[in-house]
């Protein structure tokens, strides 16, 4: 097998094994669309998230470490606190929690990458990313500059593909019915256990510190209503 044929095999197995869990979230996030959170919020927003991955993960392709996995995993807490809000405050729909944004702001693709919702987008996909980041890292640092190149290529590729396959199978009848009926049951709690998986996988807070800082989101998210 030649070099570029295995440096593309490499790139298509590290973004399959480190955003399968993506596939959910986005067939969540595709669920919630109306007239104010758009499929060019997600597309966007994913591709801003994962573009923050790949820069967090730069270091390994100098040989170093920047930013330590347990710092990285305190970013689960955003979808923990995005869930918590959305069930004790049922009646703000998940979409609206995202953000509020102007009628001009859908008209454009610029106004959907400085949009609110994109970056929550993009902070879930940062969030769910600290498997990303100890993947990336080793395999850049691996591997040369021309490799690298070629991984990045296949991962910005697949993000496109990715998109699209969770769009078009909440586009099937039997899926779209599921999730519009469950999804803003469901999704909260997607976003909760999400986080607790990153915060305990990156060892950033034991069990029971979680625990008390979900409280603690409770309650301020509960004061904040």
């Amino acid at each position: 097998m030649s070099e570029l044929m295995t440096t593309l095999l490499i790139g298509f197995s590290a973004f399959v094994a480190t955003n399968i869990d993506d596939i959910v979230i986005l067939l969540l996030l595709f669920s919630q669309l109306d007239s104010s959170f758009r499929c060019r919020h997600i597309v966007a927003g994913q591709y801003l998230g994962f573009t923050a991955l790949v820069i967090a993960s730069l270091p390994g392709l100098f040989g170093g470490l920047v930013i330590p996995t347990n710092w990285i995993g305190l970013l689960g807490l955003i979808p923990i606190a995005m869930g918590i809000n959305s069930l004790i405050n049922p009646e703000e729909d998940l979409s609206d929690e995202i953000a509020v944004t102007t009628a001009e702001d859908q008209d454009s693709t610029i106004a959907s990458v400085i949009n609110a919702k994109t970056y929550s987008v993009a902070a879930i996909t940062i969030a769910n990313g600290s498997d990303n980041i100890s993947v990336y890292v080793p395999l850049f640092a691996s591997g040369n500059f021309g490799n690298f190149l070629i991984i990045i290529g296949v991962f910005f590729v697949l993000i496109a593909v990715w998109c699209y396959l969770a769009y078009k199978l909440t586009s099937q009848t039997s899926i779209a019915n599921l999730l519009s009926q469950y999804g803003n049951f469901i999704l909260p709690f997607v976003l909760i256990g999400l986080g607790g998986f990153i915060v305990l996988k990156t060892e950033t807070l034991s069990f029971i510190k979680l625990v008390g800082s979900c409280i603690c989101l409770v309650i301020l998210l509960k004061k904040d209503s």
